[in-house]
């Protein structure tokens, strides 16, 4: 029997499954961990202590479980992204790696190099304006803060291609990571913007750019003593960990999107012509030739972590009871959820938290509830933009934070969306398993392992109490943005 290995390294944990050609779950594995945050705005990860030990881990329990009879035809990481390793010529990272978004320390050098090149520009040739998002304005910040490591570095890796170069020794990297490693990626082209690329790589080589579901190599033998997988096991490239989560949901045809519930949101949609938007991430998709856009917040699931701890820490079935108690609108209390900072759709590292209509009656369930609620008014702008490029034709949703179907109905309420949610849950590592399984031949190209197992309706009677709150609400960050500024000022060192 033939099997696939899946291995996902997300945020907050890493992830492993063993599944067969037919889709169905052999075995699977979770490790949790927690993000370094050695500074504020810095949001960082041990590429070797923490991701390759973890999948070394993961990798060796799951072997342990292959039943008699089966083979490990095929393997697949993917990982949070996009983010910046940068190795010396032993792979050994010479740095903790900047992980991607949630970091936000390069936001002068976003405004140097925007200045270089020019913003039109930029939009143009790479799709997407520089952000936080974008790993060109990281390496620029090591150049610049940390000569000696730049000058030392011989690579430069995303979590996925620092995996895939430690079991197969290729120096690669997907298109679609290359695509959100803006500026040095021409998404309309499909190739490095050579110029850009070697003004920032400086004399380091660039990645073989390669597809998520292409076979880069092959397990070394000491690959294999680390992870128990055979030498020998074909290693396909694999990706960011949301995009190959919306893989393994069957988001692969334009108009599909992705609404990924996690410590952020992650959204993906795939569209059928190039299309540029300043306030969206253009990028390739996970299939050949292919194009999405893309978008995500700073906060969602993390904001509902922080809440609960800060009012007290009571359970989650408790909380889910008082936000349920609370009618929709949480009687006049909005929130921006911008504890730290957004991205999309406003692209500002000094946007902070708001809760506006605070009274004495509002009490615990209330804040639940705005905090949902504003998580997804802010969705509800990005799939605004989402429709400019391509009318959605069906909505994917996955990620822990379904849990709450407080949030998971307020999304569908105030977008006025279904969304679909599918039987398998497991995310990324099973698109993992997918692309391993594509990449090796074992099944054709289009297979999709998706069967959907409920629908969440939006309910119409709530459509003009979040239409008249969602214009409030819009009107929030451009009313308060200059103070709160102001106020980011006093952050600590």
């Amino acid at each position: 029997m033939d099997l696939l290995l899946g291995i996902d390294i997300g945020t907050g944990s890493t992830k492993g499954v063993l599944v067969d050609v037919t889709g169905s779950v052999i075995a699977s594995e979770t490790s949790a961990h927690a993000m370094s945050l050695p500074r504020p705005g810095w949001v960082e990860a041990d590429a070797e202590a923490l991701w390759w030990r973890e999948v070394c881990q993961l990798s060796t329990a799951l072997m342990a479980q292959v039943p008699a009879g089966g083979v490990v035809a095929g393997m697949c990481v993917s990982g949070v992204g996009p983010c910046l390793v940068l190795c010396d010529d032993q792979l050994r990272p010479l740095r903790p790696a900047i992980l991607y978004g949630i970091d936000t320390r390069a936001t002068a050098e976003i405004d140097s190099l925007t200045e270089e090149f020019g913003e039109a520009n930029i939009l143009e040739r790479a799709g997407t304006l520089l952000s936080s998002q974008a790993v060109g304005p990281k390496l620029e910040w090591v150049r610049r803060h940390e000569p000696e490591v730049f000058d030392r570095a011989t690579g430069w890796y995303g979590s996925n291609s620092f995996i895939a170069a430690k079991l197969t020794g290729e120096y690669i990297i997907d298109h679609h990571t290359a695509s959100q490693c803006d500026p040095l990626y021409a998404t309309r082209r499909f190739d490095w913007n050579h110029d850009w690329a070697r003004r920032l790589c400086g004399h380091l080589p660039l990645p073989r750019l390669v597809w998520p579901s292409e076979v880069v190599g092959t397990v070394t033998a000491e690959a294999a003593a680390a992870t128990g997988v055979p030498v020998g096991t074909p290693v396909s490239a694999g990706t960011i960990d949301a995009y190959s989560e919306a893989f393994s949901v069957g988001v692969r045809q334009p108009g599909d999107q992705m609404l990924m519930y996690g410590s952020t949101m992650f959204l993906v949609q795939i569209i059928d012509e190039y299309h540029s938007d300043p306030t969206l991430w253009t990028t390739t998709g996970v299939e050949h030739g292919t194009l999405a856009l893309a978008a995500g917040t700073s906060t969602a699931g993390s904001l509902i972590g922080w809440l609960q701890a800060t009012t007290g820490g009571a359970s989650f079935d408790e909380l889910m009871a008082e936000a349920s108690a609370v009618p929709p609108g949480a009687e006049g209390l909005l929130m921006l959820p911008y504890l730290a900072g957004e991205r999309t759709p406003v692209f500002d590292p000094q946007a902070r938290g708001v809760v506006a209509g605070l009274t004495l009656r509002h009490g615990r369930g209330h804040l639940f509830r705005a905090a949902y609620e504003g998580i997804s008014f802010g969705i509800r702008q990005i799939l605004e933009r989402f429709d400019d490029a391509h009318s959605a034709t069906r909505t994917v949703a996955v990620g822990g934070g379904l849990r709450s179907p407080v949030w998971a109905q307020a999304l569908s309420d105030i977008t006025g969306r279904p969304q679909l949610v599918p039987e398998q849950a497991i995310g990324a590592s099973y698109g993992d398993a997918l692309l391993a399984a594509i990449g090796t031949g074992l099944v054709e190209p289009d297979t999709d392992w998706t069967r959907v197992a409920y629908e969440i309706q939006p309910d119409p009677q709530r459509r003009e109490l979040y239409d008249d709150l969602y214009d409030t609400w819009c009107g929030l960050y451009p009313a308060t943005r200059e103070q709160v500024h102001r106020l980011s000022a006093f952050d600590p060192d």
